[in-house]
């Protein structure tokens, strides 16, 4: 039972940072029907700021992590909403789509070229001791992780629910015509969605790069099974990708231990499947009726 508990709980932990670029892609779908499928690499390059803070610049640990935030939020926030997504709006979904595939292949070869191809050692917040929890042996980290990742939800959940601009936001996902007819700056209220996918993308790469290194091909798998998290749980709900992403980090654990590790890429895929045969909308998803 307690080896159980440990499998779970781990599975939480790294299905929490699944879930903070899953609800990334939900907020930019919400948003500005937007699909960003540089999203992985988005998780993949706050950790090399972080890296070159620290080991180019010399920069401390922290001052390094704040460095990388306000560099995620210029260059994938603010930079990625003016030069990438902006052009092509008018233009439909398919060019977003392929401007997308194209920067994150742009951000992984940059990375590859001007920095490393190996992967790189990446410090972790806290200590790598061990805390006995239910009778199990859990990880400082992994707790660490899924705390961070957990306050991160609630302090985005608390923003859009508690706050004017939050109300303001939403009203611009759900209607942005009415929106701008009552008076919200429709404009704004979008960067402000990009921005904060871009912080998301940052907390999520500083978490899970202490666990597989900071890697230029990191972003392939991140961006997939971020990308059938939000799928699986509902992509027109926050709180959809929030248990898409917890579902699939614990049934990837499961699986991988009492399963074969060799198959645990494919459990994702596996669940994607079931859920589109079974509930398309996703878990918690709302059907929607568009015009053609």
């Amino acid at each position: 039972m307690s080896e159980f508990v440990q499998i779970v709980l781990s599975g939480l932990a790294t299905g929490s940072i699944y879930a903070l670029a899953a609800i990334g892609f939900t907020l930019l779908w919400q948003a500005s029907q937007t699909i960003n499928f540089a999203q992985g690499e988005f998780v993949m390059l706050p950790a090399f700021f972080v890296l070159v803070g620290m080991h180019v610049i010399g920069l401390p640990m922290l001052v390094s992590i704040a460095l990388a935030l306000v560099l995620s939020l210029l260059v994938l926030g603010l930079a990625f909403k003016k030069l990438v997504i902006e052009p092509m709006l008018p233009h439909g979904t398919l060019p977003i789509v392929m401007a997308t595939i194209a920067l994150g292949l742009l951000m992984k070869e940059a990375v590859k070229e001007f920095y490393s191809a190996e992967a790189q050692p990446f410090p972790a917040l806290v200590p790598g001791d061990t805390i006995r929890l239910f009778g199990a042996t859990i990880s400082a980290q992994d707790l660490a992780n899924l705390a961070i990742s957990m306050l991160a939800v609630l302090a985005l959940q608390l923003f859009l629910n508690g706050t004017r601009t939050g109300r303001s936001m939403q009203a611009t996902a759900q209607n942005p015509a009415v929106a701008e007819i009552l008076g919200v700056n429709i404009k704004r209220m979008v960067l402000y969605t990009f921005l904060i996918n871009a912080a998301l993308a940052a907390i999520a790469s500083i978490l899970i790069s202490p666990i597989y290194l900071a890697k230029f091909s990191n972003g392939e798998s991140l961006g997939l099974v971020a990308f059938i998290a939000a799928i699986v749980g509902g992509f027109n709900q926050i709180r959809g990708a929030l248990v898409g992403g917890l579902l699939i980090g614990v049934i990837d654990n499961l699986a991988a231990t009492y399963v074969s590790a060799q198959y645990r890429a494919a459990v994702p895929l596996i669940l994607l499947i079931i859920i589109i045969l079974v509930r398309p909308q996703g878990i918690l998803g709302k059907a929607e009726g568009r015009a053609v």
